[in-house]
């Protein structure tokens, strides 16, 4: 098999495996060209000063070097090359699935827009909706890099990545409301008795922490319903994907030891958390 193109280093913080030891040797190139294209385009939507209508604007670009990545043609990006020439080479060797990456870049699109109306999730169904596009396609990208396909797979799959996207929101709320993204829902928060200025001022009131507390059981029990699918993946893939369960159980736990008062701090992972994380991986 041709080499693939190097995609640039992991540099960014990251609470869960990406690509590591663990992942076979063969898939590492493929997965981390998978990881750049994404967390590329996350950039483009959420990091820097640029004005809403630029980042609409460079990713409308950037999805038309998707649309040329997909093309059988040679196609070269004057601004991402590091990210395109691997992710073309891994499209045409894999067989990646083109709407799994064209629903990640829907996601990011669709940050920038309720972040520039100020804009809440109505509800429930419109917040997985959105997890549906931000998160499940990456595992299920994975799955067909690894050459699973079957519908109990798919499905625990989806619960994974989706709680971990739930997990990362209840994680982030003290550094997300303040840039102006809102993902608890407005029919929760009407049900809880949560007002919207206590939101915008970080005050956590009991109505909050029952509120995030709440949606941070809901996580969990998300977590739990996938976490099976670590028997149904091969050898090294099952452990890594051990430590991706463990690692959002993990951060579920340190928002509990902060009594879910997440509107004030940010929990992040440690190093002993990582020996924890590895011992309860044993025991999955």
């Amino acid at each position: 098999m041709e080499p693939l193109p190097a995609a640039p280093a992991i540099g960014h913080y990251e609470n869960f495996p990406v690509a590591s030891w663990l992942c076979p040797p063969h898939l590492r190139a493929p997965i981390a060209a998978i990881y750049h294209f994404a967390r590329n385009a996350d950039d483009l939507a959420d990091e820097g000063n640029a004005p809403a209508a630029q980042r609409l604007q460079d990713l409308q670009t950037y999805r038309q070097d998707l649309q040329a990545a997909c093309s059988v043609d040679a196609m070269t990006s004057l601004r991402w090359p590091g990210v395109f020439a691997p992710l073309q080479h891994a499209i045409a060797i894999w067989h990646l699935p083109p709407q799994l990456l064209h629903d990640l870049l829907d996601a990011f699109v669709q940050d920038v827009e309720k972040t520039q109306a100020g804009a809440t999730y109505a509800d429930q169904t419109e917040l997985l909706d959105y997890c549906r596009r931000s998160a499940n396609p990456v595992g299920r990208l994975l799955l067909h890099l690894y050459g699973v396909h079957e519908t109990s797979a798919l499905a625990r799959s989806d619960a994974i990545c989706t709680a971990l996207q739930l997990i990362n929101f209840w994680q982030d709320l003290s550094v997300d409301i303040p840039r102006g993204r809102y993902y608890l829902p407005d029919d929760a928060c009407a049900r809880f008795g949560v007002a919207k200025d206590d939101l915008l001022t970080g005050k956590q009131t009991p109505a909050i922490t029952n509120l995030i507390a709440d949606y941070a059981r809901s996580a969990r029990y998300l977590m739990q319903n996938g976490a099976p699918l670590v028997h149904q993946l091969p050898g090294r893939t099952g452990w890594e994907l051990r430590l991706v369960v463990q690692g959002g159980l993990r951060i579920l736990d340190k928002i509990a030891a902060l009594q879910f008062a997440t509107l004030r701090a940010r929990p992040t992972l440690r190093w002993w958390d990582y020996a924890i994380m590895v011992w309860r991986a044993v025991w999955m």
